[in-house]
């Protein structure tokens, strides 16, 4: 069957979640090109979640005359029927990602009555369009990667429970990277030019105002920009990757392990921190990040393995992120402390 799109997004809150991702009117045909339509804008993040290396391309719509703010935090307060568009796919070859790639997924966060809902789309074998899925899917992803080798995944297309579970905050759907401190970057503009997103994100509409002059928001360092310095980089990969569940609202809590870029206390970073529950999650080691040794991190234990009882993130990735792990194992070595002194300050 043919596959047609409106000529504009289709906004009809007793028929969303639409059974084929076509019908919002979303991208012109051919819909693998992803080119947006009018008022479908796309963005960046700084630092972005790993997700088995897949690469994405985000785009944001609000309906017209409609407007975000920011939140006094710094998150991004967006308006009723705003839709948040997430579109996973592998090129072929990653040394040259505009060319013949294959689309996996799509993933919406759609906001109607001031409640979130997660929707996942998953794409037909010719990439011609993608159909609703609430149970999720296994997909063989293959790629060649930067340095010419051969990869494979079993690719994780998640459930709509998976869905909720990383983007819970207060028992409540929360978008992950839309935020100020993930936004404030420059973007490359239709004509080339570099541009402040967030100033374009005013100019179509999309943000009512820039944030105050005497904001204090920190902006995240992209975690693989080697000006930053390493430990803004190590905390931006984890605040992305692991902060969404590790935080005081995440579903993580009651861990008091806090993966957060700003969390001033060292200890709720790990360090020094022995797991509230011991289990071979753990790997027989005693803390969670153990400064100047990351083999005896739990932190670094985790993150390299990949067996579903061990791993973090839980979920969202099967492929330990190779890039990622070497930051974090830096990051640690050339850490000071010692944890002998750290529990007995503590009473341990």
């Amino acid at each position: 069957v043919p596959v047609t799109v409106p000529a504009s997004v289709q906004w009809d809150e007793t028929a969303i979640p639409y059974p084929h991702l076509s019908a919002y009117g979303f991208f012109q045909l051919p819909l693998k090109s992803l080119h947006p339509q009018e008022g479908v804008m796309p963005y960046e993040l700084i630092t972005p979640l790993f997700t088995d290396y897949a690469h994405k391309a985000r785009f944001v719509w609000m309906p017209p005359g409609q407007s975000a703010s920011f939140a006094d935090d710094g998150r991004i307060l967006f308006p009723d029927q705003s839709i948040l568009i997430k579109n996973f796919y592998y090129p072929a070859d990653f040394r040259r990602p505009q060319e013949n790639w294959d689309l996996v997924e799509t993933r919406l966060l759609v906001k109607t009555q001031g409640q979130w809902q997660a929707y996942t789309y998953i794409w037909n074998e010719n990439d011609t369009d993608a159909a609703l899925s609430t149970v999720g899917d296994f997909r063989t992803a293959q790629w060649i990667d930067e340095q010419g080798r051969a990869q494979q995944v079993n690719y994780v297309v998640p459930n709509k429970n998976q869905c909720k579970s990383c983007h819970n905050i207060a028992n409540n759907i929360e978008p992950i990277g839309p935020k100020y401190r993930n936004l404030n970057r420059s973007v490359q503009a239709g004509d080339g030019r570099n541009i402040p997103q967030l100033a374009h994100w005013v100019s179509a509409g999309y943000l009512s105002a820039l944030p105050p002059e005497n904001s204090q928001w920190a902006t995240l360092a992209n975690w693989q920009d080697n000006k930053a310095s390493l430990e803004d980089r190590a905390l931006a990969y984890l605040e992305i990757n692991c902060g969404h569940c590790h935080n005081p609202q995440g579903p993580a809590h009651t861990t008091g392990l806090f993966l957060l870029a700003d969390e001033p206390e060292r200890q709720r970073l790990g360090f020094c921190k022995a797991p509230v529950a011991a289990g071979k999650g753990s790997g027989g080691r005693q803390f969670g990040i153990v400064p100047g040794n990351p083999n005896a991190s739990i932190l670094v234990y985790r993150m390299e393995n990949s067996d579903p009882g061990i791993m973090m993130p839980e979920l969202g990735r099967m492929m330990p992120h190779r890039e990622g792990i070497e930051l974090i194992r830096a990051w640690i070595a050339g850490l000071s402390g010692n944890c002998a002194k750290e529990t007995q300050n503590q009473g341990l």
